[in-house]
Parts: C-alpha cells; sequence; structure tokens
C-alpha cells in the first residue's frame, strides 16, 4: 500500500511514517543541489532570509536537465544527499520536514533529523525522464545564475519515493542490508 502524502509536511504526519514506506509525495518541494545549499548557509551566516520559508517543506537534491517542448520539467532524477549534509542540521533546525535524494545520509543529519522530527525520502535512481511526469510546475525562485543548481519551486503530482530514514531514525538501507545478510546465512 502507498502512503499518499501532500506538502507541506507536519511533524505529527512524519512521525507515523517508517523506513521502508512507499510514499506518493504531492504538493510544492524545492529543488536544491550543492551550490544553493551553500548559498543558503551563507544567508543563515548573514542572518539574511532564505529563498523560501522552510516549515514543512521538502527539498529535492536535484537538479532538472533542460526543458522539452510542451513541458514543466527536463528529466529530474535525485542526486547523492551526503553531498548536502554539511548544510542539513542547519536547515532541519529552521523547520525543513523532508528531504529527497539518493543514497544514506550521516549521523549527524540522522540525528538532527530525529530531534526536529523529519523524514528522508529515496527516490529511483535513473528514472529521471519518469520521474518528471510527476512535476506538474517548475519556476525558478532563487538564485538562476547557478542554472540547473538554482533553487526551483516544483508542484508534484503523486511522485513515488521510498521512506528512506524516518523520524526515529529507522533506515531502510540499513535494514534491507540485514535481511540479506540474514537470507544468505540460511
Amino acid at each position: 500500500m502507498e502512503i499518499k502524502l501532500q506538502t507541506p509536511l507536519t511533524e505529527e504526519r512524519v512521525r507515523a511514517l517508517r523506513a521502508g514506506d512507499r510514499v506518493l509525495l504531492s504538493g510544492v518541494v524545492y529543488t536544491a543541489r550543492d551550490a544553493a545549499h551553500l548559498r543558503m548557509l551563507e544567508c543563515l551566516q548573514k542572518g539574511e532570509p532564505l529563498p523560501f520559508d522552510l516549515a514543512g517543506q521538502v527539498i529535492y537534491y536535484a537538479g532538472p536537465t533542460p526543458t522539452p517542448p510542451g513541458r514543466p520539467i527536463g528529466a529530474i532524477g535525485p542526486t547523492t544527499s551526503t553531498r548536502m549534509d554539511a548544510a542539513t542540521p542547519a536547515l532541519l533546525a529552521r523547520g525543513l520536514r523532508g528531504m529527497i535524494g539518493k543514497g544514506g545520509r550521516s549521523p549527524e543529519v540522522v540525528d538532527a533529523m530525529k530531534r526536529h522530527g523529519a523524514v528522508y525520502f529515496a527516490a529511483v535512481g535513473g528514472a529521471a525522464a519518469l520521474m518528471a511526469r510527476c512535476v506538474t510546475a517548475c519556476e525558478v525562485i532563487a538564485w538562476d545564475d547557478l542554472g540547473p543548481e538554482s533553487v526551483k519551486r516544483l508542484t508534484l503530482r503523486d511522485l513515488p519515493l521510498i521512506v528512506a530514514i524516518d523520524a526515529e531514525g529507522g533506515d531502510a538501507f540499513e535494514q534491507g542490508q540485514a535481511a540479506y545478510l540474514r537470507a544468505c546465512k540460511v
């Protein structure tokens, strides 16, 4: 069974999710990759506002390809999330509720997720063109000079995701590996 979620996310809703849950995410999410995260940290250090209010929001670690005619966005697959780990605890402390990417997260990020009630979703790598079909609108909202790494506001309809790490620290990557190792010992 897939869980339908709508952004913005509440802490209560996020804390009810468990590692391994399948989710269909709809609503507004924001894209931000390495360069955008550096700029967000600079804003925080200078006491300047961020380009969007983080409260209840989800950041998708992605930089879409050029938009083909008649489509709202080009292919949009996840990037490796650990590259954003240095900035993530500060963003979680300001209300960020979810992140979408691929790969694991550092212990510091998982600890911050547990403290602040946040979730990390895994998106399927290699399916960027298919994932683009779930994007109904796209608008650059900050740092256009970063090109594909600019911050974009996406509107999603039923983006398929897996809860990779839940707000209690449950980790689908670790659980899957443990199950595999148990099965190999048979």
